[in-house]
């Protein structure tokens, strides 16, 4: 019986994006915030999240693209997500 609700209970969303359009608006105090959130960044953790999160590169792509290793790609993202959701959360930059 779990695994039927489990199933059934599954939702799939899926959304067509037009070019050049964006979904949600994003209002300006955000859009500084995060500018000012990937300043704090050194510049290989901010041109690795430009990569991977702006323009969509895969891992290993992004491997290619800098010359470190897929391992040190992922750990890099990982602290630079870490710093910039650190940042982000502080009370005085809660929007």
């Amino acid at each position: 019986m779990i695994d039927h609700t489990r199933k059934y209970k599954r939702v799939e969303y899926r959304e067509t994006i037009e070019e050049g359009k964006l979904t949600t608006p994003v209002s300006s105090s955000a859009r500084r915030l995060l500018e000012e959130a990937l300043s704090r960044l050194n510049d290989i953790q901010r041109s690795l999240i430009l990569l991977k999160d702006y323009e969509g590169y895969k891992y290993d792509e992004i491997a290619a693209i800098t010359g470190l290793s897929e391992s040190q790609v992922k750990v890099y993202l990982h602290r630079a997500r870490l710093q910039l959701r650190a940042y982000i959360v502080q009370p005085e930059n809660i929007i």
